[in-house]
């Protein structure tokens, strides 16, 4: 059976430069979704043009938009690149550019050329529950996002911050401070127990 080898991780974009290759509806649907979860997020847009939409996020976010076309100068500096033009031979050029510098790339709807995927995101409030299907089904994705929305309650951010000054009084080791928060933690995930 085929299984997910990806490492999740959660990044701090609002500490990253990040450069999104394209100005069509690909490239605001993953702008939309990038400030969704992050709305700090550190962008930088270049395309010959822009969507009137994507004009308007960019505004409302304060990001650099830059009407030209594709080199490999905008890659200077950038962490991050996300490719979502219509020319496949112009994100293959991304992807191989930012390869050579070791930049992360996601050339979008072509899983081969991907370092990362943007998978599906529930947030509330500190907690973020990241989904993935390893590129496969953007469709399942959403689901199981949809699924966590409902099932996470709206409150789960107060027990966090309650939890977290509770972390802070507990005496003893490391070892000793986890024993105790799981402990204290048990009943917030119900499982059948096997007989």
């Amino acid at each position: 059976m085929e299984s997910n080898q990806l490492y999740p991780v959660f990044l701090k974009v609002s500490q990253l430069n990040i450069l999104i290759v394209g100005g069509g509806n690909v490239a605001e649907e993953k702008l939309r979704f990038l400030l969704k979860s992050s709305p700090d997020a550190q962008v930088q847009l270049v395309s010959p043009m822009f969507r009137e939409p994507t004009i308007e996020l960019a505004k409302k976010f304060n990001l650099q938009m830059t009407e030209d076309t594709y080199a490999p100068k905008y890659l200077k500096d950038k962490h991050m690149v996300i490719a979502t033009t219509d020319n496949t031979t112009i994100n293959e050029k991304v992807y191989h550019d930012c390869r050579e510098k070791n930049i992360l790339v996601n050339v979008a709807d072509n899983p081969p050329f991907c370092d990362f995927y943007m998978g599906g995101i529930v947030t509330k409030g500190n907690v973020k529950v990241a989904i993935s299907t390893n590129g496969k089904s953007p469709t399942t994705a959403k689901r199981l996002r949809q699924f966590f929305e409902d099932v996470i309650p709206e409150n789960i951010d107060d027990l966090v911050k309650n939890l977290n000054e509770y972390r802070k009084t507990i005496k003893g080791d490391f070892e000793e401070k986890v024993e105790t928060l799981n402990e204290f933690t048990k009943g917030l995930v119900n499982k059948k127990e096997d007989d």
